[in-house]
């Protein structure tokens, strides 16, 4: 089955194509947008709550949603349909049907700690300097909002929150830097987002956070997932340094 079919979730069109002979994803555009992301989770969460015989996992990006699954499991099942791919998208037709405007979205809403400025923040006074702001009225913009988690990627428990007042839209550093510190809050383009474990990076640096973002040994290692929601809150330095020390190499 190669060709595409089209569904509607909240009013919200999008179309399923096969990824591989063990994943399907949905595609619902190719923009950043709330709603799209408000009908993705929705969506992850019904399915989540009610799978289907050989169902694996959902990664969920800006505008895609894709569900991975075991195609003997799939084959083999009740499910209506000559294929896997005809018994998946059966499925999804009859679960979308269940889902509404009025359908309530689970959100867990996460405050993560964050030491603005100085070492931590080495980029946050030119970034203020070309938005025309002091460095406390960045701050409090940035701290002001409440963000959303689109999409984890890049690294491990890299969360792209989307939701950044776009008189704080910084471009990308022209020079990437060859390593940025785990638990750093950095801004590019639209977005801000942190730095999970030690990595290269040419985002914006203006703070970072004591929290562990990620953490292999824990059942869920992300700390963040999509469809969450994130404020953050500034703290001091010595505030920063009362929190207990962990390392990347844990």
């Amino acid at each position: 089955m190669n060709e595409i079919t089209q569904l509607v979730v909240d009013q919200i069109g999008f179309e399923v194509y096969q990824l591989s002979e063990s994943a399907l994803t949905l595609e619902f555009g190719n923009k950043i947008d709330v709603e799209i992301s408000r009908t993705i989770s929705n969506l992850n969460q019904a399915i989540q709550a009610q799978p289907f015989i050989g169902y694996r996992t959902t990664v969920q990006a800006y505008c895609t949603l894709t569900v991975f699954y075991d195609p003997i499991l799939v084959l083999t099942s009740k499910l209506n349909g000559n294929n896997c791919v005809e018994k998946i998208v059966g499925y999804l037709k009859l679960l979308s049907t269940k889902i509404t405007s009025t359908t309530k979205l689970i959100t867990t809403t996460i405050t993560i700690p964050v030491c603005y400025g100085g070492d931590f923040g080495p980029d946050l006074e030119e970034m203020a300097t070309l938005n025309q702001l002091t460095t406390n009225e960045f701050i409090a913009l940035h701290s002001a909002a409440k963000y959303k988690v689109y999409m984890i990627g890049f690294v491990p428990g890299f969360a792209y929150l989307g939701g950044l007042n776009e008189k704080l839209f910084s471009p990308r550093k022209a020079q990437p830097r060859s390593t940025i510190v785990s638990g750093s809050v950095g801004i590019a383009g639209r977005q801000t987002g942190i730095y999970p474990l030690n990595t290269p990076g040419g985002w914006q640096i203006i703070g970072r956070t004591p929290n562990k973002l990620f953490d292999s040994k824990c059942i869920q290692p992300s700390l963040l997932k999509a469809g969450d929601s994130v404020i953050f809150k500034p703290i001091t330095i010595d505030d920063f340094n009362s929190y207990p020390k962990h390392s990347d190499a844990d």
